[in-house]
C-alpha cells in the first residue's frame, strides 16, 4: 500500500482533508520530510515559551549522535526530539544555544557542506540554508563550536544541558561551571549549576499541538494497518520474526519510517516476558500470539497491542484470560477525562484485573482489600499507562510532589493492562501457565473527555477472531 492509497485508512478532520486543522494536509504529501507542512512560526512560538522559562539561564540542545551497527556501518538516524520540537532542525552534527536575559537569540551551529561527505550520505543543508530555514538569530559552522561554545556558556546564570550523552559538551559544562566557580563570586556573573533540559521543555511537550495530534492520530491509524497485517500472518508454523516482517513491512509500505520501537511478537509463554524482542520462536497450534507493535510517522508515534489466537479461535480458557485484560482495558479508557489523575487511570485498570483474577479464581478475597495489598502486581507488574509523542515514551512526570498528575486536553497515553502467567510461576492454575495477555490503545485527553485513536483496531475476543477471519481469508 503506498502513501495515496494509505489515506483511506486515516481518520477525516471537519473540512473533509485527514485532521484538518488549517495545516498543509501532513497525511496527503508525496514526501516524509518531518518539517514539510508546519509554519516556520511553531518553532518561534515554541522558543518564546522555552525563552520566557529560561530566564537568564542558557540551554544547549545537540543532535543525536550517529550511531553504528559495526564499524563504518551506521544506524539509520533519528533525530534528537528536544532539539527537533524548539527548532525543527533534524540532520546530524547540529547543536544550538538558546541564551536567556533582556534580549534572548538562538544560535545554530550546522555542518559546513562537505561533497565527499555527501556523496555517501546525501545533502546537507549547511550553514546558509539553515540561516533561512530556521529563524535563528544567527548561524555558524560546527567547526566554530569549540572556539564559541565556552564562552557562550559564561553567559548564563544556569546551564540547561543533558550531561552524560556527548562527551565534549560534557566537558565545556565543566569547565564553564569551574569558571563561574572561580569567577563568580567578584563579577557577579557565570554559571552556577546545571540542569537537565526537562525541566523546562518536557511540560511544554505534554501537551500536543493540533497540529502533533494530526500527525499521532496518522500514527495510531499506521499502528492499526500493522496489526491487521499480524492478524493475517498469524498462524501455527509461522516464525515470529515473519509477523514481525509482515508488520514492519505494512508500516513503511504506509509511509511510515519503521517501527518506532523493538516490535513484540510474543507467542505461547513469550508473551509473558514484557519487552520480549527477539522473536525467534516458531507459533504452536493453539497458542495465543501477544503483538505489541507502533509506526513511526514524521516522528510521531503509535503504540499498540493485541493478542491473536493461531489458530483463529481462543480456546475457553484463553477467552476467559483475555476478555478480564478487555474489560480492564475498555474501562480504563472509559475513565481518561480532563481532571483525572493518572493513578486513578492506573486504579481503574487494576480493580477490573482483580474482579479478573477473582473469577478466575487466581485471587481470593474482597476487592478493595486485594487492591490496597496489591495483589494484582505478580501478575500485572507494570503501570497502565504512558504518555505518547514524539517518543514512544514520550516526556512528561507522572506525578509531581508526591501527587500524581491530572490529565489535561492535549495529553496523549497509551491505556494497557495485561494479565501474566509466565511457565513455571506460582499462584497461578496450570491451565493458565503459559498464558500472556496485555491489550493497548492510544488515547487523546480531549476537552469533553477523551478520543481512541486506535478504536478501529476490534479489541474484543469476538472482534479479534473476526478480524482474522476476515484477513486470512
Amino acid at each position: 500500500m503506498g502513501i495515496r492509497a494509505s489515506l483511506a485508512i486515516l481518520p477525516r478532520g471537519p473540512s473533509g482533508c485527514p485532521g484538518g486543522y488549517g495545516f498543509t494536509s501532513l497525511l496527503a504529501m508525496t514526501t516524509l520530510d518531518p518539517l514539510a507542512g508546519i509554519p516556520a512560526s511553531v518553532f518561534q512560538s515554541r522558543r518564546a515559551d522555552v525563552f520566557a522559562a529560561l530566564g537568564d539561564g542558557i540551554m544547549v540542545l545537540p543532535a543525536a549522535p550517529l550511531l553504528y551497527r559495526s564499524r563504518d556501518t551506521e544506524v539509520p538516524y533519528r533525530p534528537d526530539s528536544e532539539l527537533f520540537w524548539v527548532t525543527g532542525m533534524v540532520e546530524p552534527g547540529a547543536l544550538a544555544v538558546l541564551l536567556g536575559g533582556a534580549e534572548p537569540r538562538m544560535i545554530l551551529f550546522v555542518p559546513a557542506r562537505d561533497r565527499d561527505a555527501e556523496l555517501w550520505s546525501g545533502p546537507r543543508m549547511g550553514p546558509e540554508e539553515a540561516a533561512e530555514r530556521f529563524g535563528a538569530d544567527e548561524v555558524c559552522s560546527r567547526s566554530e563550536l569549540d572556539f564559541r561554545l565556552p564562552a557562550l556558556l559564561r553567559e548564563g546564570s544556569r546551564i540547561h544541558a543533558r550531561m552524560g550523552v556527548h562527551a565534549d559538551l560534557d566537558r565545556m559544562v565543566v569547565d564553564a561551571l569551574a569558571w563561574g566557580r572561580a569567577r563568580g563570586p567578584r563579577r557577579g556573573v557565570g554559571p552556577r549549576s546545571v540542569v537537565d533540559p526537562g525541566e523546562i521543555l518536557d511540560d511544554l511537550r505534554l501537551v500536543k499541538e493540533a497540529w502533533e495530534v494530526d500527525r499521532l492520530r496518522a500514527a495510531s491509524a499506521l499502528s492499526v494497518e500493522g496489526h491487521r497485517a499480524a492478524a493475517a500472518a498469524v498462524a501455527p508454523g509461522v516464525g515470529e520474526w515473519a509477523v514481525q516482517a509482515a508488520v514492519e513491512g505494512a508500516f513503511r509500505a504506509g509511509g511510515g519510517s519503521g517501527p518506532g520501537f523493538g516490535t513484540i511478537v510474543g507467542s505461547g509463554g513469550n508473551a509473558c516476558f514484557l519487552h520480549y524482542v527477539d522473536n525467534a520462536r516458531v507459533i504452536g497450534p493453539g497458542e495465543l500470539v501477544l503483538v505489541d507493535a507502533g509506526a513511526e510517522r514524521l516522528l510521531y508515534h503509535g503504540d499498540v497491542t493485541r493478542v491473536y489466537p493461531s489458530s483463529g479461535s481462543f480456546t475457553p480458557v484463553q477467552r476467559a484470560v483475555y476478555e478480564a485484560v478487555d474489560a480492564a482495558r475498555a474501562a480504563a479508557v472509559d475513565a481518561v477525562a480532563p481532571g483525572v489523575t493518572v493513578a486513578h487511570v492506573h486504579e481503574t485498570a487494576a480493580r477490573v484485573l482483580l474482579e479478573g483474577l477473582v473469577a478466575l479464581r487466581v485471587l481470593a478475597g474482597p476487592i478493595d482489600d486485594l487492591l490496597a495489598q496489591e495483589a494484582h502486581k505478580p501478575f500485572f507488574p507494570h503501570q497502565t499507562s504512558h504518555w505518547l509523542g514524539l517518543d514512544v515514551h514520550d516526556v512528561g512526570d507522572y506525578a509531581r510532589a508526591g501527587a500524581s498528575r491530572i490529565l489535561e486536553p492535549g495529553m496523549v497515553l497509551t491505556v494497557e493492562p495485561g494479565l501474566y502467567f509466565p511457565p513455571g510461576g506460582e499462584g497461578a492454575a496450570a491451565e493458565l501457565a503459559g498464558l500472556g495477555v496485555r491489550v493497548e490503545d492510544d488515547v487523546l485527553v480531549t476537552e469533553s473527555g477523551h478520543e481512541n485513536l486506535t478504536a478501529a483496531l476490534p479489541s474484543g475476543v469476538d472482534g479479534i477472531e473476526a478480524l482474522m477471519a476476515e484477513v486470512r481469508g
